[in-house]
C-alpha cells in the first residue's frame, strides 16, 4: 500500500516573522558570546605581554648594573662564575628563575630552562640563537606548552652602553590563568543567564509581536475572500495601521467602490435589458391586432343598417366598449414601449414653477401643499416628461397613506446657485429599510395593483436630464423623495 506522499503546506508570513525574530536574537547571541570570548582572551594576552615585557625590562637594567659594576664585559665565563651570588640574588629580589648565555649559547649562569635546552647540555640551539641574533628588535619569544611547562619564553639580545651585545637573556614568564579563567567563566555565566532570560522574553514579545503585525493582513485576506460582486461588500477601517498596510486598505477600499459602481450598472444594465426586450415584445403582440379590430369595427359600425332601433343602441354601445378596451390595452402597450424606450428629450426653456403647479392642479387641492423660493424659475426640461414626473410621485404619495389618515403631501421648490431641488413629501406609511435597494427597480411594487413601473420610468427621466433622486423615509411617518438638477 502506498502512503500518499504530502507536500508540507506554506509556513505563514506570521511564522516566519516569529522564526526569522528568534534566528535573529539566536545568531547575535551566538555573536557577542564569540566576540566577548575572543576580545576577553586577546585583553588577557596582551596584559601578560605588557607585564613580561616590564618584567623583563627590570632584570636587563639589573643584569647591566652588575656587569658594569663588575666590569665583565669581554670576559672568560670563569670570571663570570665569581659573581655567581650576586646574579642570584636578582631571583630573590624579583621573584624570579631566569637563565643568562653568551653569545655563542654557552651558559653563563643557569637558573631555569626549557626542556630543549636542558636536553641539549644547557646550550642554545644554533637554529634559535640564529633566530635570536638576527631578530630586529634583539629579541625573540617562544610560547613553551608542554605537560610539564606552560610559559612565554623571552629570549634578549643584552647590550653595553655603547650599543654593543655582550650576552643573551632568558626569561620565562608564567602566567597566572587561574583568576582571569575564573572571572571569564563568571562572566559568560552571567551572560549565559541574561541571555537565557532575553531568549524567552523575545519569544514572548516576537509571538504577540507577529500576531500584532500580521492582524491587519488577516483581516484584509477575510474581507477580500468574503468579497463578492452580487454581495454587499464592506470597507476594512484599521486604526494605528502602518503605511503600507494603510496603503493596501485604501487600495481595497478603491476597488470596493468601482466594484459597487460597476455591479450597479451591471444588474441596472441586465434589468434595463430584459424588461426592454420583455416591453417590446409585449408592444408588438398587442399592437398587431388592434389595427384590423379597430378597422373591423368601425366598418361594422358605417355598414350596419337596421330599423331596430333597440339592436342597433346594443351594437352601437358594444363598439362603444370594444373601442374602449382596445384604446386601454394601446395605453399599456405604449407604456411598455415608453419604458423600453423613452421618447427623445424635448428640451425647452420653460418656467418649472408653473409647469409644476398645473401638474398638481389634476388632484384635490386641500391636501397638497406646494411653495416655491422664487415666483419663476426658468430650466430647460422637457415639459410632458415633467408633468409625468410630478404625477407619479404624487400618486405613489396618496397610495401611501392610510384611508384613516388624512393625506398631506408637501412639495417644494428651490432654486439654489448651481441646482434647483424639488422636495415632495407625505405622511404615508413610509418605506421598510429592506426595500430601500428595490424601490426604483422595474416590476417592483408594494401595492396590489399597477404594473411597478412608476418610480423606474421617473429615475429614467429625472436621469436622462441629468438629474438625481434620492428619498428618506420612515416607518409609519412617511417619505420625503428629493430631486436635484444641476443648472
Amino acid at each position: 500500500m502506498k502512503i500518499p506522499f504530502k507536500l508540507p503546506e506554506k509556513f505563514s508570513f506570521r511564522t516566519r516573522l516569529f522564526v526569522v525574530m528568534i534566528l535573529m536574537l539566536f545568531v547575535a547571541g551566538l555573536l557577542i558570546l564569540g566576540t566577548t570570548s575572543i576580545q576577553y582572551e586577546s585583553q588577557r594576552e596582551n596584559y601578560h605581554l605588557g607585564r613580561l615585557d616590564r618584567k623583563e625590562a627590570q632584570i636587563q637594567r639589573h643584569i647591566n648594573h652588575l656587569v658594569t659594576k663588575n666590569d665583565l664585559y669581554e670576559k672568560h665565563d670563569s670570571v663570570w662564575q665569581k659573581f655567581n651570588s650576586e646574579f642570584e640574588q636578582i631571583n630573590r629580589i624579583h621573584n624570579i628563575r631566569y637563565s643568562l648565555f653568551s653569545l655563542d649559547g654557552t651558559p653563563l649562569f643557569v637558573y631555569h630552562s626549557p626542556l630543549e635546552v636542558i636536553a641539549n647540555n644547557y646550550l642554545l640551539d644554533p637554529l634559535l640563537l640564529e633566530r635570536i641574533l638576527k631578530s630586529e628588535t634583539g629579541n625573540y619569544l617562544e610560547r613553551y606548552n608542554s605537560d610539564i611547562d606552560k610559559f612565554h619564553a623571552s629570549y634578549s639580545v643584552l647590550n653595553d652602553e655603547f650599543g654593543k651585545s655582550y650576552g643573551i637573556l632568558f626569561f620565562p614568564y608564567f602566567e597566572d590563568t587561574s583568576f582571569s579563567e575564573n572571572e571569564l567563566n563568571s562572566f559568560l555565566q552571567n551572560l549565559y543567564q541574561i541571555y537565557i532570560f532575553l531568549l524567552f522574553a523575545v519569544i514572548f514579545i516576537a509571538y504577540f509581536l507577529s500576531k500584532y503585525v500580521t492582524r491587519s493582513l488577516e483581516i484584509i485576506r477575510v474581507r477580500m475572500a468574503e468579497t463578492g460582486l452580487d454581495k454587499k461588500n464592506e470597507k476594512i477601517h484599521l486604526k494605528n495601521a502602518t503605511r503600507e498596510i494603510d496603503s493596501l486598505v485604501n487600495s481595497y477600499n478603491t476597488m470596493i467602490d468601482e466594484l459597487s459602481v460597476n455591479a450597479a450598472k451591471l444588474v441596472k444594465t441586465q434589468r434595463e435589458e430584459a424588461w426592454q426586450e420583455m416591453a417590446k415584445q409585449v408592444a408588438h403582440e398587442i399592437k398587431n391586432p388592434l389595427t384590423p379590430m379597430r378597422l373591423t369595427i368601425q366598418s361594422f359600425q358605417h355598414k350596419y343598417d337596421s330599423n331596430d332601433s333597440d339592436n342597433k343602441e346594443k351594437v352601437s354601445n358594444f363598439s362603444d366598449l370594444l373601442i374602449q378596451q382596445i384604446d386601454t390595452m394601446s395605453d399599456v402597450a405604449e407604456a411598455f414601449s415608453n419604458f423600453a424606450s423613452l421618447p427623445k428629450l424635448n428640451l425647452k426653456e420653460c418656467d418649472i414653477v408653473d409647469v409644476t403647479s398645473k401638474a398638481i392642479k389634476i388632484f384635490q387641492q386641500e391636501y397638497i401643499i406646494f411653495s416655491s423660493n422664487h415666483a419663476q424659475i426658468f430650466y430647460k426640461l422637457d415639459k410632458a416628461q415633467w408633468i409625468r414626473v410630478i404625477t407619479n410621485l404624487i400618486q405613489n404619495s396618496l397610495q401611501s397613506i392610510s384611508k384613516k389618515k388624512t393625506p398631506q403631501i408637501g412639495i417644494q421648490l428651490i432654486n439654489e446657485p448651481g441646482e434647483i431641488i424639488l422636495i415632495i413629501s407625505d405622511n404615508g406609511k413610509g418605506i421598510s429599510p429592506s426595500l430601500t435597494d428595490k424601490i426604483f427597480e422595474p416590476k417592483f411594487t408594494t401595492k396590489n395593483s399597477g404594473m411597478g413601473l412608476g418610480l423606474g420610468i421617473v429615475k429614467n427621466i429625472i436621469e436622462s436630464h441629468n438629474g438625481t433622486i434620492s428619498f428618506v423615509s420612515k416607518q409609519e411617518k412617511g417619505t420625503t423623495f428629493t430631486i436635484r438638477l444641476p443648472q
